[in-house]
């Protein structure tokens, strides 16, 4: 009798163990394609609006009067709210008409060659860490992966690990984006010609260090992406067992009510966390702008920067390019958190 060991066949099912092994393997790399593909297609969308938010944030394109240093010990008349709310209308059409006018439609999608060359390494870092940290943090700490304090560990790893490896992207967005022409022997010219002229202008006008400027806005804006992706989770689970609840269910009601519960918790937690961490957006914009001609830049870091637009422009300057960031953030949300969770689904995970 053949003593010799039968070999397995190939159609016999791997053990249960074996399929959820490779099964947790790949589901880092399953968070890495949904994010980059929901990243992708937001950049896209939301160009106009990232431009006309960018520029607003700054203090490059503001009207004078809004930037007129505050005499000491008076109060910025920028808090009336009336006031600055008719300012903000104001230079948010200005604005709108100075990029058609002068930039043509491609004045609104400047900046999206770094944007989408940024965004899918961005995008897919946060949600690669994110989801990785989710099932880490379950394992080692013993928790449901649907807790919040999983939820929030994950947000703040994944917030930290993106701001850092894509900072020089965005810095250089921000440059291009804020790039105003100049006129000289009668020809009006950029400053910098594309991303790679932005690229070797920063490195050799202010080093390595200029392209990490923002980083600590960066990281402070951790916590509105630890406060969205907690609230998104949490209350994604409360649209859906309302849905659920309120209607017979049945395969096509279960799709439905997956969109609409993705989508609304996704814009409810955007609206929340931006109201409450909007002033970091401001700050970060106008600690990347180029440096004056001398080579100084006029905000030398976080605090400085807070205090300076606190005293000069008061409280509606922190809150500068809010309505366009609205209008951005909100639909990107949903369409990013929308694409990562059909993507997902796609993927089986």
């Amino acid at each position: 009798m053949d003593a010799r060991p039968v070999q397995q066949s190939s159609l016999v099912p791997e053990p249960p163990d074996v399929r959820s092994r490779a099964s947790s393997s790949l589901r880092p790399l399953e968070h890495l394609l949904a994010g980059a593909s929901g990243g992708v297609v937001t950049a896209i969308l939301t160009s106009p609006l990232d431009v006309l938010r960018t520029r607003l944030q700054s203090d490059f394109y503001g009207t004078p009067r809004s930037l007129q240093r505050a005499p000491p010990g008076s109060k910025p008349t920028t808090t009336r709210p009336f006031l600055s709310l008719f300012r903000h209308v104001r230079e948010t059409t200005q604005i709108v008409k100075s990029i058609n006018n002068m930039e043509g439609w491609r004045g609104f999608y400047r900046g999206l060659m770094p944007s989408l060359a940024g965004v899918v390494p961005a995008t897919a870092i946060k949600f690669y860490v994110y989801g990785g940290c989710k099932t880490l943090g379950a394992r080692l700490l013993g928790y449901q992966e649907d807790a919040a304090l999983l939820h929030a560990q994950a947000a703040i790893a994944a917030g930290i690990a993106t701001a850092t490896a894509t900072n020089p992207i965005w810095l250089i967005k921000t440059r291009l984006q804020l790039d105003k022409s100049q006129t000289k022997e009668g020809i009006a010219i950029k400053q910098y010609r594309n991303s790679i002229d932005c690229l070797r202008k920063v490195v050799k006008q202010e080093g390595v260090r200029g392209l990490y400027r923002g980083l600590s806005a960066s990281y402070l804006g951790t916590v509105e992406t630890a406060l969205h992706l907690v609230l998104y989770e949490q209350l994604k689970v409360v649209y859906r067992r309302s849905l659920n609840a309120s209607v017979l269910k049945d395969d096509g009601w279960d799709e439905v009510a997956h969109w609409i519960s993705t989508s609304g918790a996704s814009g409810t937690a955007k609206i929340a966390t931006v109201m409450l961490t909007y002033p970091h957006e401001v700050i970060r914009t106008r600690l990347r702008q180029a440096p004056f001609e001398n080579g100084l830049p006029k905000y030398t870091g976080l605090w400085q920067c807070f205090v300076a637009i606190r005293r000069q422009e008061g409280v509606a300057g922190l809150y500068g390019g809010l309505t366009p960031h609205m209008a951005r953030s909100i639909p990107s949300a949903v369409i990013t958190l929308g694409v990562y969770e059909f993507v997902l689904r796609i993927l089986g995970s």
